[in-house]
């Protein structure tokens, strides 16, 4: 009895979905039209969309901890033990790349930097090329309504307030300023893979050689950055012990030169006060040169963590010229416009229809 409910059921269902086939085989010619449309709105879509080309380069950072052997072994013999003892782990991990290469310090050192597109025969900063980039026309058309009511409000300002400086103010930037600046760190993205460490750097803009450019430049800058961040100790230590070195290097200096020119003066003087004089004038030297000699040592070692504390990155992968843009897809689009066409004919067949019809007799009762 079981066994022939389930057959039953199975052949219903089977009848219902050729109903529904035969159903929507009978309304073809709405197909054809619905997919016609999708190819000419897909191709507008697709067309409107500027052309977008990208950047990768990938990094492969050096490991954050180190053990100074030669550092260490040279400290214990002179009795500076704790001054090379191993590197603690960095406060900046690279998995903060991504949140430097998008924060507004970040972006503005890029704000005016030199670039030249393709077309163009002259150099112009980034913050210029942005504002001439290519926008979809729909974008103009929404952004209507800001742009009148921005006119609109400057008719109300005075001269003196529609007057700015030529300036950059880091600490106060305006709106358009603001608004380059986020452009900007949109078109940087980086990506940590964090069990090899490899950070692949990606810049896309809609001119080949602009992208390149800044690409290069988001490389160099972010090794200055991560460098000037890891030797800021490092550096104001090599900077105190070099002050130091050369203070005690004058006062060893002047002491030799007190007991040399005491020796020249008193060498046919046999006398015990001159000998104790000497002697005197002989110590201090020695104990100046002791203090200068060691002075000279910690420097050493401080200029050795310094060139150890900077960090070194491979450029796996360097920026070059992309040849073919990365967007728009457009056979992505316009199978995605024909794809939309179909279901929504097909459910406007089987249901929409069939609502429509009710609800338009419920309005004439």
């Amino acid at each position: 009895m079981e066994n022939t409910e389930n057959k039953l059921s199975q052949e219903e269902q089977e009848i219902d979905l050729l109903e529904l086939a035969q159903k929507l085989w009978k309304r073809k010619k709405m197909f054809y039209k619905a997919l016609g449309g999708a190819v000419i709105v897909g191709l507008i879509i697709a067309f409107s969309i500027p052309k977008e080309y990208s950047v990768t380069v990938t990094l492969a950072p050096e490991s954050t901890r180190r053990t100074n052997s030669s550092l260490a072994s040279m400290a214990a013999m002179m009795g500076f033990g704790n001054l090379a003892s191993s590197s603690e782990s960095d406060a900046l991990n690279i998995l903060l790349f991504p949140d430097i290469l998008t924060s507004n310090p970040f972006a503005l050192e890029l704000y005016s930097m030199p670039v030249k597109p393709v077309d163009s025969d002259t150099v112009m900063a980034l913050n210029e090329y942005i504002s001439t980039v290519r926008r979809p026309w729909w974008s103009s058309v929404m952004g209507l309504p800001g742009k009148m009511v921005g006119g609109v409000v400057s008719l109300f300002k005075s001269q003196n307030e529609t007057m700015k400086v030529d300036t950059l103010n880091p600490f106060k930037l305006t709106i358009a300023e603001a608004g380059k600046v986020g452009a900007i760190k949109k078109t940087m993205e980086a990506n940590v893979d964090k069990k090899t460490g490899f950070t692949t750097i990606t810049v896309t803009m809609q001119d080949p050689e602009v992208a390149a450019t800044v690409a290069d430049s988001v490389v160099a800058k972010l090794q200055d950055y991560v460098t000037a961040y890891r030797t800021k100790k490092a550096a104001g230590d090599c900077e105190y012990w070099e002050k130091l070195y050369k203070e005690k290097q004058k006062e060893y200096y002047e002491a030799q030169q007190k007991y040399a020119n005491y020796v020249d003066e008193n060498k046919s003087l046999f006398t015990q006060r001159s000998k104790i004089e000497g002697e005197r004038l002989q110590n201090e030297m020695n104990l100046a040169y002791q203090i200068y000699n060691q002075m000279a040592t910690q420097l050493q070692m401080a200029q050795g963590k310094l060139q150890e504390a900077k960090p070194v990155f491979a450029v796996v992968e360097p920026a070059t010229v992309p040849l073919r843009p990365v967007a728009p897809r457009k056979m992505v689009i316009l199978i995605g416009c024909m794809f939309l066409a179909f279901i929504g004919t097909a459910g406007w067949i089987l249901f929409g229809e069939d609502i429509w019809r009710k609800i338009k007799n419920n309005s004439i009762n």
